[in-house]
């Protein structure tokens, strides 16, 4: 019989029950890489959607995170988190399939994308709050920098190999039946998850404290505290003029600089080889640099990129190599951001109020980048697809400013940051993310 405790020091790829979850989150991740492309397209090529309506329909797939706190003060009270994140896989696959359904019989419209959009968002908030508890009931202790290494490289993966693959599913099957692919992909993972077997831990009392207590707990204690303040306050500034360029991101490359979806997948596949890159040298650079210098480093090389993206021109092949090497130093960036800031929060955040603060955290963080989607969307309208660009990756590069003032850069190792004090028993996830 299978323990349903995780056993430590036991290689991950002999654990059964973590292969299943992996399997299904990288073809989760996979299909939802070819939606990233697919969704927007069906709105500009089908739909023959403007600027303004490509940003709201990105700002649409965000905004659910703007109750990511109070999600994950409902969901801290669950105690079956497996099965939220089964309801949550099935949910978003059975939103995705109304798309190819609707192209069908010709009934396709962009209030229903607009829908799906939300729809899928709001299963994403779901799982991402539901992942945490599940995560450290699947995974031993000693462990969690190797499964997170495992499921980050998955992630890193899709973003190399999944935009090239949504490309080509586009032109063979057209984007609504690529969309059908990423509904396939989620189903494939609920089955996946569903036979995976956890021990749940023990849901911590409240005291009878109401829903909306307990989520002013974990926003004040994210506003509180100097390391999750600054984390938060840059990764938030980020978010918001990355999701600026973001929301022109394909408009831009299809229109502007005229690339087939086929050569926008394969130019932001071969960037996003910089993600797998960082990911590998993130603990490389944190070791030689220290963790803080290191995440101040990926603030920059995040967002800059973009700006330099307006100056793609000349001839095909040249337009689609900016493009590359755009994405592949903004990849880069992203990891060593991410994974270090990850890291360093990971450490620092009681473990009895994790959903809590996960669900404050990804609020804001999360919740600003409709906001930005929307913004992009108006200043590419009213100021030019070239000119916001460069707004955006300028913008970005002053995230860096709510570091200085914090403890975060002098942060050499983790070893140097203080735990905090929890209740025994208690193990800490990893879950918070940019």
């Amino acid at each position: 019989m299978t323990s349903l405790t995780p056993a430590a020091g036991r290689s991950l790829w002999h654990d059964s029950r973590f292969r299943r979850f992996w399997l299904g989150e990288t073809l989760s991740q996979f299909g939802d890489r070819i939606s990233e492309l697919a969704l927007p397209l069906i709105a500009v090529v089908v739909l023959d959607a403007s600027a303004g309506q490509v940003g709201l329909l990105t700002a649409a797939v965000w905004a659910p995170n703007v109750v990511s706190l109070f999600v994950g003060s409902w969901v801290d009270q669950r105690r079956q988190k497996r099965l939220l994140l089964i309801a949550a896989d099935l949910a978003r696959a059975a939103v995705l399939v109304t798309v190819p359904l609707a192209y069908l019989f010709e009934a396709l419209t962009l209030g229903q994308l607009y829908a799906v959009a939300l729809l899928t968002g709001f299963g994403q908030v779901l799982f991402s709050t539901a992942y945490p508890p599940f995560f450290v009931g699947l995974v031993a202790r000693d462990q969690f920098l190797d499964a997170n290494a495992k499921l980050s490289a998955s992630r890193s993966a899709s973003f190399i190999a999944g935009p090239a693959v949504g490309g080509g599913l586009v032109q063979v099957v057209t984007a609504p039946g690529a969309i059908l692919v990423d509904a396939v992909t989620f189903v494939v993972s609920a089955v996946q998850i569903g036979r995976v077997r956890i021990a749940e831990r023990p849901v911590a009392s409240t005291g009878g404290q109401s829903l909306l207590r307990r989520s002013h707990e974990g926003l004040a204690l994210v506003l509180r505290h100097p390391f999750l303040r600054a984390g938060l306050g840059c990764s938030t500034t980020i978010n918001f003029f990355t999701f600026i360029a973001q929301a022109l991101l394909i408009l831009f490359a299809s229109r502007t600089l005229g690339l087939s979806a086929g050569i926008i997948g394969l130019a932001f596949g071969v960037g996003a080889v910089g993600g797998l890159v960082g990911a590998v040298l993130a603990p490389r650079i944190a070791a030689c640099l220290g963790v803080g210098p290191t995440i101040a480093l990926g603030a920059v090389l995040f967002p800059a990129p973009l700006g330099f993206l307006a100056l793609a021109g000349g001839p095909t092949w040249s337009k689609a190599l900016v493009l590359g090497v755009v994405e592949f130093v903004s990849a880069l960036g992203v990891m060593l951001f991410d994974v270090n800031l990850n890291a360093l929060q990971a450490t620092i955040t009681p473990d009895a109020v994790r959903s809590r603060v996960s669900g404050a955290y990804s609020t804001i963080n999360y919740g600003v980048r409709p906001l930005g989607a929307v913004v992009g969307g108006l200043l590419g309208t009213h100021l030019g697809l070239r000119p916001t660009l460069v707004l955006a990756g300028l913008g970005g590069v002053f995230s860096v400013l709510w570091l200085v003032p914090s403890p975060i850069p002098a942060v050499r190792s983790l070893a140097d940051v203080d735990a905090p004090d929890d209740a025994p028993g208690h193990a800490r996830a990893d879950s918070l993310s940019v």
